[in-house]
């Protein structure tokens, strides 16, 4: 892949209103789908069937009907599906992009292409084994997909994405020969650019081994629910039992009989136990969401590839990233490990923000913010501090129920209990003191930043240029003692600064407001 210049745009051929049809093999993601989705309920009706029948005569008092009842769910799927396909159809045309769905109730969606900030390619398994591609026209209303089209052949998903881009972008259209999106056509490519972040094999097993999870817990729990029927014997039932039977009083009784050596091994074993398969299912979960992790940087803007059940294509232009994100753990920061994600205007998967890095070293984090045009923030930084008086009332009000109760058990006698709440309210306390030597706060000659975290310090960098807005709020509580919340406006968000004196608030706004006076929005690219 090329290191040096980027390459010149590709202007894709575009097809103005033509009304098309997504590929016929989206029959066979539907169908695979409501088959999966009915394979539980058939088994259980199955099942119930041959337990109602005596001995070993029920299976085959229904294996007559086996068939044909397979057939006709099969056949009722396949009707549906191709109904579905044969009722949907998109067309590109000269203002927006149209999408008309349904059998029996119609709907029709249109997003006109000023609110379209990206479109994005996603591939889950089915529909990658079949080549087809999932296109979503991302606006960036509230982290909510505004449309989506189900699905067409990889060759036609780059095309129509090319195509929304050239339009959204102003470009002028090169009309095409119309074509059905399930005809065989080769691929506009994204224009090559530089590799600015990748994670290899190893790197995403050390990303897992941080990525401790213990979902595979509730996965297996879940399964369980819904597959005891197929147990022989009541799986709740047994477990009640075992509480009525004394087993775990047993149980403990024997423990108690070994050596105290043998006690704390037989511990260490199932912590142990549980740090594993917690490691093993953080492992698994990042290789899925994270396989073969790619950035890029091309004429288009930031390209990021990932997944390996379900792949997804996201570019996002230089011009919309809004904010900077850098995020770690309290023990990843140890080896110098963070992540860094992008707030922009359109949205990742129901996420807000874009993740670019998520597991690099900050020499490889600042590379990519300075093709984003932001900064790192360094020890020249003026950082500031929220005003005292914020952090004591809020010290105040969470230690307050604590010490309340404390006083009333120490009333009644109860005193452990009322070492246990005080030690609360002080730790909650403590708590807003180390927020207070934390939390900071600073504005350059180009962005506004924010540094929150002891163990686990994070920063949010805007660029403010790309402010919106600044606002000052205060309730009575903060006009009473003199301090107030600072909050800057994004496209993709807010950023706020609470706890502020009003003079260094006020000083922020003015600068701010300085930098947004003097961008003409009606200017920049869209």
């Amino acid at each position: 892949m090329s290191e040096g210049a980027l390459e010149p745009p590709v202007t894709p051929d575009v097809e103005i209103d033509e009304w098309q049809r997504v590929n016929p093999l989206t029959m066979m993601v539907q169908m695979a789908r409501t088959l999966a989705q009915a394979i539980i309920p058939a088994i259980a009706v199955l099942y119930g069937a041959a337990s109602s029948e005596p001995d070993s005569e029920g299976l085959a008092a229904i294996a007559p009907f086996f068939v044909p009842i397979l057939g006709a769910i099969i056949g009722i799927n396949l009707l549906g599906a191709w109904l579905s396909w044969r009722r949907l159809r998109y067309r590109v045309g000269e203002t927006d992009v149209r999408v008309e769905q349904g059998i029996i109730s119609r709907s029709a969606r249109s997003v006109p292409y000023e609110r379209i900030q990206d479109v994005s390619l996603e591939q889950k398994l089915i529909p990658r084994l079949l080549g087809l591609v999932e296109v979503k026209f991302e606006t960036g209303a509230g982290g909510k997909e505004e449309l989506k089209l189900s699905y067409v052949s990889e060759a036609e998903g780059e095309k129509l994405r090319e195509t929304v881009r050239a339009l959204v972008d102003g470009e002028a259209a090169k009309p095409a020969t119309p074509g059905d999106a399930g005809e065989a056509s080769q691929p506009v490519a994204e224009p090559a650019g530089r590799t600015l972040f990748a994670m290899d094999t190893k790197r995403l097993f050390l990303f897992g081994l941080f990525n401790f999870s213990l979902v595979v817990f509730a996965v297996l729990l879940g399964a369980l629910q819904q597959l005891e029927f197929l147990l022989p014997f009541d799986l709740w039932e047994y477990i009640a039992d075992i509480f009525r039977d004394d087993r775990i009083a047993e149980a403990g009784e024997l423990v108690n009989g070994y050596s105290t050596v043998a006690q704390v091994l037989a511990i260490l074993y199932a912590v142990g136990a549980v740090v594993v398969v917690g490691m093993a299912s953080g492992v698994v979960r990042t290789f899925v969401r994270d396989w073969e992790f790619r950035l890029e940087r091309t004429p288009k803007g930031f390209r990021r590839r990932r997944g390996l059940l379900t792949k997804t294509d996201v570019v996002m232009p230089v011009h919309r990233v809004q904010a900077l994100v850098v995020k770690t753990g309290w023990l990843r920061r140890r080896f110098g490990w963070h992540g860094l994600s992008f707030i922009s205007l359109a949205q990742d998967a129901g996420g807000a923000n874009h993740d670019v890095a998520p597991f690099a070293q900050m020499e490889e984090i600042a590379p990519i913010a300075r093709e984003a045009g932001f900064s790192l923030p360094d020890d020249s930084a003026d950082w500031r501090r929220a005003s005292e008086d914020y952090y004591f009332d809020r010290a105040v009000m969470f230690a307050f129920v604590p010490v309340v109760a404390a006083i009333v058990f120490a009333l009644q006698g109860h005193w452990v209990l009322t070492v246990l709440l005080l030690g609360l309210a002080a730790f909650l306390a403590a708590g807003e003191y180390y927020r207070w030597r934390f939390v900071r706060h600073a504005l350059d000659p180009q962005q506004v930043l924010s540094r929150r975290g002891w163990l686990a310090p994070g920063y949010r960098i805007a660029s403010r240029v790309k402010l919106h807005s600044v606002e000052i709020s205060q309730n009575p509580l903060a006009r009473w003692r003199g301090y107030c919340t600072l909050r800057f406006g994004l496209a993709g968000g807010r950023l706020a600064f609470p706890g502020l004196s009003l003079e260094d608030a006020r000083e922020m706004r003015a600068a701010a407001l300085e930098s947004i006076a003097a961008v003409d929005f009606a200017k920049l690219p869209r």
